[in-house]
């Protein structure tokens, strides 16, 4: 019996639908499946062991597993730790590569390149030691837990305890973390002077604060109202105990490295080609997060070409709107005028929400497996608003109980243009991020690994793809938010040049953000905080045009192979529905497919 078969005839008989129509009854009829290799059960055995180290290292992820101990700790960022982690990928890659190719077929053979992907993947960037830098301009390790509080379903006492227990390590992890940027300020390697204001602004946010309205505090402040209240008095007590003792001095030990060590050491270049061996660590970079065979000077070369294009379209629908002004002056209108712009804070939600709820909508028309775990629209908390990028997406957790959320910053509403929300909305919602990452969670009869890989070129290159659909969704209602989704496209388009100028060819940060400011209606506000994002993150602001330029690419030989065969709603699950997957081994499956459906 097919694992796929029994889940259905355990659903029926759950359902107590069983009798002599049951489906099931002449399962046992079917042929059985035939006995996998010694090669398969020898790759099962090496992602059963890759998987449960990355646990065991990782007490966050394992403890969202559901393990309970593991939900007691943070984890260890030790140079004994970062060995040991070490030692064990060299094993494991050498038990991968006594594994011929040849040996697979079928999803086996899908799970074997996938997992060779991994391995030389953490390879290609394993010698640039990130954790020397370990934030971005807008957030990092001081803030990504409050993160982990979201995502963690608060319902029993003990799971207060546990997160009361792991907020106890909180010094130790942070001293961890300082210990590795006294690392790089040794060797040199620290982050650019440029970035480091909105990094001591948002630690300082964090460390200013009362106990109690701390994120990290929350889950304490909201107890949960079905258990007794002398035990939930408490819980908050003990909590808010353990955030004055461990949590709020850490944080202050934090801010004062910051300032008194770190900043005076920051380097004054911006791009990572001034730092010894920077040039190659960004070569590596480039291949990493395009997940392609690929030079900078290549990338650089197709975001001047995409640049052009996208503003020979921008300027077609200036003169499709009759504005009488050059193209300098229609933007200066897009930004000023208030008509484009929430009054308060709620309305720019209300406003995500509803078109939000327009894509829902559509989906069933564009996409024939639609995910089970839904998502909500909300703020970027406070704490994070200042030097947050425009919006994001973070996951949710089925397990946990909890539901995805798109997340709108709602800080400097003069600087959160309207017509830019449907692209924004598409990207981090659905048909985006939501929809692309909760399906490859829900992936049944598949190793973890599959369910939580997230190549860049693959999710960011479908989030900007989505965008796009949306114009056949219908979501873009006039041209102003048609020119919003354009501004969009383009802002990525000038990333491919800007994030390569900066880290590789010695650009200025002017010079740099020149391609938005003359280009796009991104606010300014917004192209400050993005540069700041590019120059903290080297390369990752390449994944999302070169992945849409791949997914555009691939639907384009499908529609032309397949002529009237061709159906929208089974191409983007030939995309979607085996998880993410980099580029190359993404054609070669689509490739199969479009051989399938023409011998149908």
């Amino acid at each position: 019996m097919t694992r796929r078969f029994l889940h259905l005839c355990l659903t029926v008989m759950t359902a107590g639908v069983i009798g002599a129509a049951s489906p099931c009854v002449f399962a046992d009829t079917q042929s059985p499946a035939p006995a996998r290799s010694e090669y398969a059960r020898a790759l099962d055995k090496l992602i059963e062991d890759m998987e449960a180290a990355a646990l065991a290292h990782d007490p966050i992820a394992a403890g969202l597993e559901g393990d309970t101990q593991a939900a007691r700790r943070l984890p260890d960022l030790s140079p004994a730790a970062m060995s040991q982690q070490a030692k064990e990928r060299a094993v494991f890659t050498a038990r991968y590569n006594a594994l011929p190719r040849a040996g697979f077929t079928g999803e086996d053979k899908l799970n074997y390149d996938l997992l060779g992907y991994v391995l030389s993947r953490d390879a290609l960037v394993g010698g640039i030691d990130d954790g020397r830098i370990p934030f971005r301009n807008d957030s990092g390790f001081f803030s990504n837990l409050s993160y982990v509080a979201r995502l963690t379903r608060f319902d029993k006492p003990d799971d207060y305890a546990a997160y009361t227990d792991r907020l106890s390590e909180l010094p130790r992890w942070f001293a961890q973390h300082i210990d590795n940027m006294k690392r790089g300020i040794q060797d040199g390697y620290t982050a650019p002077a440029e970035i480091m204001p909105g990094v001591i602004q948002a630690i300082e946010d964090l460390t200013a604060i009362a106990s109690e309205d701390h994120p990290l505090a929350a889950p304490f402040m909201d107890v949960n109202a079905d258990l007794p209240e002398p035990l939930r008095a408490e819980i908050q007590q003990k909590g808010l105990a353990m955030m004055e003792s461990a949590v709020m001095p850490a944080y202050r030990n934090l801010l004062n490295f910051i300032e008194t060590e770190y900043l005076p050491k920051a380097r004054p270049g911006i791009g990572l080609s001034t730092l010894s061996g920077g040039k190659t660590d960004y070569e590596a970079l480039t291949k990493y997060f395009t997940t392609l065979d690929i030079t900078p000077q290549e990338v650089h070369a197709i975001g001047e070409r995409e640049v052009a294009r996208i503003r020979a379209r921008m300027d077609g629908i200036i003169k499709e709107v009759n504005f009488d002004g050059t193209f300098k002056e229609f933007l200066n209108f897009l930004r000023t005028d208030p008509q484009f712009y929430a009054a308060t804070r709620k309305d720019l939600l209300k406003e995500a929400a509803y078109i939000a709820k327009r894509a829902d909508e559509k989906m069933p028309e564009y996409f024939r497996t639609l995910p089970r775990l839904s998502y909500g629209v909300i703020p970027v908390p406070e704490s994070l608003e200042k030097n947050y990028t425009t919006g994001r997406y973070f996951g949710g957790n089925a397990k946990q109980g909890k539901a995805g959320n798109y997340v709108v910053n709602t800080y400097n509403l003069p600087n959160r243009p309207l017509y830019n929300l449907p692209a924004l909305t598409l990207h981090e919602g659905v048909p985006g991020h939501h929809h692309q990452i909760s399906l490859a969670a829900e992936q049944e009869n598949v190793p973890k690994f599959r369910r939580d890989l997230y190549p860049h070129a693959f999710g960011e290159g479908w989030g900007l793809y989505a965008e796009k659909l949306g114009e056949e969704m219908g979501i873009y209602q006039t041209p102003y938010e048609q020119f919003g989704r354009l501004t969009y496209e383009m802002w990525r388009a000038c990333r491919l040049v800007m994030d390569t100028g900066m880290h590789y060819m010695g650009w200025t940060r002017q010079r740099a953000e020149a391609c938005l400011y003359e280009n796009s209606a991104l606010a300014p506000h917004n192209i400050r905080t993005e540069t700041d994002r590019y120059i903290a993150w080297p390369g990752q602001a390449l994944a999302y045009k070169m992945g849409e330029l791949k997914l555009v690419e691939l639907r384009e030989r499908a529609q032309r192979a397949l002529g009237p065969k061709f159906d929208i709603r089974d191409f983007h699950d030939a995309v979607l529905v085996n998880g993410a997957m980099p580029l190359g081994i993404l054609e070669i499956r689509i490739n199969e497919w479009i051989n399938s459906v023409k011998n149908r």
